[in-house]
This record gives C-alpha cells, structure tokens and sequence, in this order.
C-alpha cells in the first residue's frame, strides 16, 4: 500500500540534500560542464548542414521558421528531460544503493521524505543549468528571441522537476540499476523520437497525434519552442496545465514510492 507523504514531514532541512549534492558537482564540474555545451553544437552541425538542407523551412504559429529555429528549443526540452531522469534513475540509486548516502543522511536530522525532495529539486536545477549553457550556446547562433526565452528558466525548472520525479518513480519500482533500460526503452526513447521534437506532430497520423498528447515531453517541447521563437498560443495554456499537473501529482507519489522501498 502506497502512503502519500503528510505535508508534516517536510521542512526546510531538504535544501541542506540539495546542497551536498551542488557540492559534489562542484568538484566534478568539467566532466559535467562540457556536454551541455558541446551536445547542441553536435547537434545544430548535423541538421544545420545535413537534414536542413533538405527539409528547407517549416511552417509554425502562422509564419515560415528555419528547420534550426524549429528543432532548436526541442534540443533544449530534451537536455532538460536527460538532465532530471538520468540524476533521478542511476545517480540517485547509486547513491541510494551503492554509496550508501541515504544512510548517511538519515543519521542527521533529515528524514527520508526530505531527503527524496532534496534530490528531485537537485535533479531539476541540473536541468536549469543545462538550459542556461545549452541556451547560451544556442543564442549564439541567433536562434532564441529575446526577452522572451528568459521564460525557459522558469520552464526548465518545472519540466526538470516533472522529469525527476518521473525518474524517481523508476526507481523506487526498478528491482536493480540494470532494469532502468527497461523504462529508457519504453518511454524515454518514444518520447524523445514522438513528442514534436525533429519534425511536427501533424506529420503523424491521428492516433499517434492522440497518443503523443499523453506525454510531458511533447507539451514541454511546444512550451519551450513558444519561448524561444516568442510565438505564443491560446492552446499552450494546456500544455502548461498539463505540466503542472503531471508535476503536482508525479512529486508526490515519487516520494511515496522511494519511502516504502526504503523502509521496506
């Protein structure tokens, strides 16, 4: 049986999980620092002189957009999607399992659902300092309309936070480190390849349209390309509500998940 956390259980102690882990980052900065600036010039080298060449403009918001400014805020979406799961699924189980900080932890004043916070709001800012290098990099290439893609820090946030708890859910189910393929395979992949990223959802057929709505990355990537190419529409309020609410309901029962494999 699953016993959602009592708000009682928290307090302000949870920043202190955060906190260690800026502090272990900190020490290992460069390995951490280099793919996010390094992975969207990969990217915007491989469809800026490959694919969009091909494929030409695209038509997005009522006007015409390079194939780069379309898929531009999607690299961002999924750097943030990557960030929070992958901090959430082996880092934090590593830590959990192998490195035996969790048990560290408790031996202070922190309790588990505390500690489970500390990691999901570590996981999302993981994913706002990826967006900040990310989007740097990709501004140099005068592919985000400013001021309006300051919105994707507060977005990376939110999304990061989603994504991380999605995470932890694999991992208070996940028996081991090695069945964390299993929901890569089924669900961050799909999403990675169908949620609107590299070519528009109107190019699926209707059930697959139907079916991409379902996923958070998909209303992430339409939030962050509104952002990004200041395009905004009445319909992305939903997208936000759904962000917001996955969130709302997704924090929560990762907590849960994590405290009952941990106690039991």
């Amino acid at each position: 049986m699953i016993r959602f956390p009592s708000p009682t259980r928290f307090s302000r102690r949870f920043v202190r999980v955060w906190q260690r882990n800026l502090s272990v980052y900190r020490k290992t900065w460069k390995i951490s620092f280099l793919p996010p600036l390094l992975e969207p010039l990969l990217y915007l080298l491989a469809f800026g002189v490959g694919l969009a060449v091909m494929v030409g403009t695209l038509s997005h918001a009522g006007r015409e957009i390079s194939y780069l400014a379309f898929i531009a805020p999607a690299l961002l979406s999924v750097a943030i999607m990557y960030n929070a799961f992958f901090e959430t699924t082996y880092n934090s189980f590593v830590r959990m399992y192998y490195q035996k900080t969790f048990d560290a932890m408790l031996a202070t004043p922190l309790n588990l659902e505390e500690i489970i916070l500390g990691e999901l709001v570590w996981a999302a800012t993981k994913s706002l300092i990826a967006t900040l290098l990310m989007g740097t990099v990709i501004s140099a290439f005068g592919l985000l309309a400013f001021p309006a893609s300051l919105w994707l820090l507060p977005l990376a946030l939110l999304g990061g936070l989603a994504f991380a708890a999605l995470g932890m859910i694999c991992t208070g189910l996940m028996p081991n480190i090695e069945t964390f393929n299993v929901p890569i395979f089924l669900i961050i992949t799909p999403m990675f390849l169908f949620s609107g990223t590299f070519f528009p959802l109107a190019n699926l057929p209707s059930w697959a349209q139907m079916l991409a709505q379902a996923l958070p990355l998909t209303h992430l990537v339409a939030l962050a390309r509104a952002c990004a190419l200041h395009a905004w529409q009445a319909e992305l309020w939903w997208s936000l509500a759904y962000l917001l609410l996955f969130t709302a309901l997704a924090v929560p029962l990762a907590i849960a998940l994590m405290v009952r494999r941990l106690i039991h």
